[in-house]
């Protein structure tokens, strides 16, 4: 039986790959961080196949304690600060976690299984927000970073020691630029969620509206539960490599709205919108859109769920969740 070790396992991402690795026979070890985290009893409820391990990854004794306990063929790094919103006001945290902790899992990795007989493979979870001001569209493998968030910043530091520490020391180590992707797991913070959640509150009247900053933004938005198998794929090739992940299409905030209030029966959705300056990003990422043809060709992956499949699964959930507490 594989095994493999998922950092963020309670994270959307960490949940859709915990139970897609599940589904394909692995042993599913997740890190948790603190002796009594809030999310660890909700995970051992919906997930109980996976082995909570702690560790943090702002401590590498407990990297390395947790992976010579676990012996993993896989780690996928998932785990992040990944509120871009978030990063503006606790920069110092972000650069912390999301960037240092990616050179601190992959010196765990190298000193643990980097030189076995059957080294670990290891994913890190790199970002479309490392394109931030895009230099060309769409995005690829080859396209220049610009970050436009401590972020996006961050999230460039952990791409490029995971490219520094496979040449420098032959570690399997993978990173899938993943472009936006969402679904019924995504937390409220999210603009996506944000917007479903608040159209399934005054469809059922227990909102009156929905304040949010710029509209005008541009995403290559996918459903999370095509993208972790993207992560799957990297990690089952002769050679490690990095791929964009991706739909090729893009989609306004604007749009995303619209089809909510849509799928949702409402038409007039302007008159429940508000726009505030204070969910206005310092730095605006205008655009974003990823070319996925490298990973549709050498890892056989593309996304089975389109735009408005996916805004119409999340406002169903909605609906439930916010008709069920009623």
């Amino acid at each position: 039986m594989p095994r493999a070790f998922i950092t963020g396992i309670t994270g959307q991402d960490g949940q859709h790959l915990a139970e897609f690795l599940h589904s394909k026979g692995y042993e599913v070890f997740g890190m948790v961080k603190g002796q009594n985290n809030p999310k660890l009893t909700a995970m051992r409820d919906e997930f109980p196949y996976v082995e909570p391990v702690p560790g943090d990854l702002a401590d590498l004794p407990s990297l390395l304690k947790a992976l010579e306990s676990t012996q993993p063929d896989e780690v996928y790094n998932l785990g992040a600060i990944s509120f871009v919103a978030l990063s503006f006001n606790q920069a110092e945290l972000t650069a912390n976690i999301t960037g240092l902790g990616v050179l601190r899992m992959l010196e765990a990795v190298r000193m643990v299984g980097g030189a076995t007989n059957n080294p670990i493979r290891f994913y890190q979870a790199s970002s479309s927000e490392m394109f931030g001001k895009v230099r060309e569209i769409p995005q690829t493998e080859r396209t220049p970073f610009h970050p436009r968030s401590p972020y996006g910043c961050a999230k460039v530091f952990g791409h490029d020691i995971t490219v520094n520490y496979r040449e420098s020391y032959g570690l399997y180590a993978c990173s899938g630029i993943l472009f936006n992707h969402e679904g019924p797991r995504r937390g409220l913070e999210f603009v996506t969620r944000k917007v479903t959640n608040a159209v399934a509150r005054i469809k059922l009247g227990l909102q009156e509206e929905l304040v949010l900053g710029n509209l005008d933004f541009k995403r290559d938005w996918g459903y999370a539960g095509d993208y972790v198998k993207a992560m799957w794929l990297m990690l089952q090739q002769d050679e490690p490599d990095d791929y964009v992940v991706a739909t090729g299409e893009t989609h306004s905030g604007e749009e995303l709205v619209r089809l909510a209030f849509e799928e949702a029966g409402i038409d007039d959705w302007q008159r429940y919108v508000r726009q505030d300056q204070k969910f206005f990003r310092p730095a605006e990422v205008d655009l974003l859109i990823g070319d996925p043809a490298k990973a549709q060709d050498k890892l056989g992956w593309k996304r089975e769920v389109d735009f408005p499949s996916l805004v119409k699964m999340m406002v169903e959930n909605d609906l439930r969740i916010e008709s069920a507490r009623r």
